[in-house]
């Protein structure tokens, strides 16, 4: 009697054979991958971002050390100012100068901020829901590089966007770490198509509509 009660409460433990409807259908173990491909590409792109807002930044400090290079302005003997052709320095500040108007037109800083954000968001979401549908389908999770390489990225998305409000007082070192993470989340993120794809192929032959 007590082993067949402990039987029950073992398969009510699993979730399968159809218990949860429509969680453990098809239309719903399509979404973390495809929700996930997207968000691959989008770390890309917030990479992307995140670079042009550092290149703004790297442009003033250029300009800062190639004005400490600019010789005085030639005089006259009566103390006027010369006319002279503009140095190759000069040329260089002017330069960069406009190509900083440019990128600061772009707004990277507040579309990087945003792009962060909507990571963070969406992919802590979405992590933990793969997680919970692989489990609505099979009753468990399979240990693994994908899982593993997944929680390793979520923590990763969470310690980069720690480093924000140190990042917005002027920390080098913050923002190093900032882009050593990000950097590292991009590669495991990548690593993760391969897969990703095999429990892809495998939930579409073992699940069906809806």
């Amino acid at each position: 009697m007590i082993h067949h009660q402990l039987v029950l409460l073992k398969q009510d433990a699993v979730a399968v054979d159809g218990q949860f409807g429509i969680l453990e259908g098809r239309t719903v173990a399509l979404i973390h991958p495809i929700v996930m491909a997207s968000l691959f590409l989008y770390t890309l792109w917030a990479g992307y971002l995140g670079w042009q807002w550092r290149r703004v930044r790297t442009i003033q400090d250029e300009i800062n050390q190639l004005k400490k290079q600019l010789k005085p302005t030639p005089v006259s003997p009566q103390g006027q100012p010369l006319e002279a052709p503009p140095s190759p320095v000069e040329l260089k500040i002017q330069q960069l100068t406009e190509e900083r108007k440019e990128l600061l037109k772009g707004s990277y800083r507040d579309r990087h901020y945003n792009a962060g954000s909507i990571l963070l968001g969406f992919g802590v979401l979405e992590a933990v829901g793969g997680g919970l549908n692989t489990w609505f389908r099979t009753g468990k999770l399979f240990p693994g590089p994908h899982l593993f390489a997944g929680a390793a990225i979520t923590v990763l998305w969470a310690l980069a966007a720690a480093l924000a409000p140190s990042m917005q007082k002027g920390s080098e070192t913050a923002r190093s770490l900032h882009i050593a993470l990000n950097t590292l989340n991009v590669l495991l993120f990548a690593s993760q198509i391969p897969t990703g794809f095999d429990i892809l192929l495998k939930a579409i032959e073992y699940t069906k509509w809806p």
